[in-house]
């Protein structure tokens, strides 16, 4: 039974959600960038990719299996294409390795953690708001990197330089506000020895 509830925690967001919360997370699913990352994905690709069926679960229905996901990443290589092989399968497993793999190229081509989707999300429909975001955030990568990959209007997507000074300076901003806590934590300390200092020798004169 531990084992079991184990692998359930791993699912991701199903840990105590309410219905209420899901339909908060599925509001987040944008009809408008589903088309505008339809419209990509096949520009991108070729019309090999097929074309899903409108709304929310022709677009899960499209990517879940990988294939679509691979081939996109694998669009924006030139030469060493970074998922080496592409294969459908009828096998849950099969097509969440897929998944994996597409996930595994995103980051080494830059997109951050922050903007993954876990393959849960796609693959169970968790959170499909999330798989949009991944994509967004890779569509802004190739416009920005403008290495001769990126096929379609460059204009779907906006420039990744502004968002890497946010989170570049976020960072900083965290890195700032720790060593900011490391020097108040020192001069408290310095000023309580003080303050010990000078209380013994009133304490003896008192006496």
């Amino acid at each position: 039974m531990a084992a079991q509830g184990a692998g359930m925690a791993n699912k991701g967001p199903s840990y105590g959600l309410s219905r209420q919360v899901q339909d908060k997370i599925d509001k987040k699913y944008d009809p408008e960038l589903e088309q505008r990352l339809v419209e990509w994905i096949i520009a991108q690709c070729g019309s090999g990719v097929g074309k899903p069926a409108e709304g929310k679960q022709g677009f899960q229905d499209w990517l879940k299996d990988g294939c679509v996901l691979s081939e996109l990443i694998n669009s924006l290589h030139d030469a060493d294409k970074p998922v080496k092989k592409i294969q459908s399968s009828p096998m849950a497993f099969k097509q969440m390795e897929q998944v994996s793999q597409f996930l595994n190229a995103a980051e080494a081509y830059g997109v951050t953690k922050t903007d993954m989707f876990q393959t849960v999300d796609l693959w169970e429909g968790k959170d499909l708001a999330a798989v949009q975001r991944t994509l967004m955030a890779l569509g802004s990568l190739a416009v920005t990197k403008n290495d001769g990959t990126f096929r379609g209007n460059p204009d779907w997507f906006f420039k990744k330089a502004q968002e890497n000074r946010r989170d570049f300076s976020d960072d900083q901003m965290k890195s700032g506000k720790h060593v900011i806590g490391l020097q108040m934590g020192s001069n408290k300390g310095a000023s309580q020895a003080g303050m010990t200092g000078y209380g013994r020798p009133r304490q003896i004169i008192n006496n």
